[in-house]
């Protein structure tokens, strides 16, 4: 524990160090790739159809999250840990059969519900096997996936958009293999693969969620307005994406930390920075370079915070704690409001209400996780992704109406 803490302070120093290389006031526009052109018209962020691709987007990809976070508790032998994320994993399941249900119908919902519940458990029974080395239940749970839940979830996905179904088999069979991938790492507790492949499977469900939404928009028009297909929700759904998937790697991190499991705390953070990374390009793409580093700075400096956060939980050290949210208060939330205004026109004191939140969701995820309340910690961690939208969409929406013309077309 001793060098896992050491390893801890080691990660604090160097976001400290980075962040105190500019704490002036941000101003991420001084040179960007592009003006703004007033002549354009920003593309539609908010409409009908914008919303249903970033809700579904969001579900499939807390889905994903989700069932990792439930088989790693299962194979890690966290009963308790286990039972809550299969409980929030169930609910993910309902709400997107819920969504299906509001355009198709109760009977379409139901007829969802079952496939989806199903596939769920198969995922279950595969990680059993794994767990107890039981290859004869391992290949039934594979059979299972493979001739009952892809054929039957590619049958009802296909009718009910028109998208051809062999190109929905495809992307569901992906979707098995890589859930599988994920399994088999975290069993052979080879980490650094776990997290790269679960940050693949993340990334792949933006691949049916995207064409599934498009396909439903298109069939249903009469009843969903709008246009899902503008670049302007490209950007919506990608913050929104980027936005949620830190928060659960950071609560991954968070988790791994606290239960003393060193190497997967370190590759949860190796991936936590490489979404960061991610996060950063984005945003460099339309401001530029001297924006991108500015916003790197700032943002691994707030990872810094939550990492000192969760070491002072960890010893119960209220000093160390209060320091924490001191630095996180009075030096991230300002420099990332003061960056996102800049950035965007959006007022300053609405990003700094939605930013300190997320301090606050975040914070509260960890001392549940502190405090061993594997069911309170699961519930507030779901609670404080499904916050990070509210961050994500003005977020979005201010830089398609700062910049337009590149969100044309």
């Amino acid at each position: 524990m001793k060098l896992f803490f050491r390893n801890l302070a080691i990660v604090t120093g160097t976001v400290v160090a980075l962040v105190a290389c500019g704490n002036g006031t941000v101003n991420p526009t001084a040179k960007t790739s592009a003006a703004p052109t007033a002549a354009a018209s920003a593309p539609d962020t908010k409409s009908a159809a914008a919303d249903v691709r970033v809700k579904l987007n969001y579900l499939l990809g807390e889905h994903i999250i989700l069932a990792s976070k439930a088989t790693g508790a299962a194979l890690g032998g966290r009963n308790d840990e286990f039972a809550a994320y299969g409980d929030l994993l169930g609910k993910n399941g309902t709400d997107i059969g819920d969504m299906i249900g509001s355009v198709y119908g109760d009977a379409a919902k139901a007829q969802f519900n079952q496939i989806w519940s199903a596939h769920d458990g198969f995922f279950v029974d595969y990680t059993k096997a794994v767990a107890t080395n039981d290859a004869a239940a391992k290949t039934k749970a594979v059979n299972n996936l493979t001739t009952q839940y892809i054929p039957q979830f590619s049958d009802f996905i296909a009718g009910a958009t028109g998208l051809p179904k062999d190109v929905v088999t495809q992307l569901t069979t992906m979707h098995v293999q890589q859930t599988a991938a994920i399994v088999d790492a975290q069993a052979a507790k080879d980490w650094p693969t776990a997290y790269k492949n679960i940050r693949l499977a993340y990334a792949h469900m933006r691949m049916i969620g995207d064409p599934v939404a498009n396909a439903i928009v298109a069939k249903n028009a009469s009843k969903i307005a709008g246009d899902s297909k503008n670049k302007g929700v490209d950007l919506r759904v990608t913050v929104n994406q980027a936005l949620q998937e830190h928060l659960y790697l950071a609560t991954f991190a968070t988790n791994a930390a606290l239960g003393g499991r060193s190497e997967e705390f370190k590759a949860a953070g190796d991936a936590l920075n490489a979404n960061g990374t991610d996060i950063g390009a984005l945003l460099g793409s339309v401001y530029g370079q001297d924006a991108q580093a500015k916003f790197n700075s700032i943002w691994s400096a707030h990872n810094g915070f939550f990492v000192d956060y969760t070491v002072a939980v960890s010893k119960k050290d209220m000093a160390g704690k209060d320091a924490a949210v001191k630095n996180l208060t009075t030096v991230y939330v300002p420099q990332f409001s003061d960056f996102v205004a800049g950035a965007t026109g959006l007022p300053k004191d609405t990003v700094a209400g939605l930013t300190a939140m997320h301090v606050t969701t975040t914070a509260a995820v960890v001392d549940a996780q502190g405090a061993k309340d594997a069911a309170g910690a699961a519930t507030k961690d779901r609670a404080a992704a499904q916050h990070m939208p509210m961050l994500a969409d003005p977020l979005a929406a201010g830089i398609v109406a700062k910049f337009p013309a590149k969100f044309q077309g």
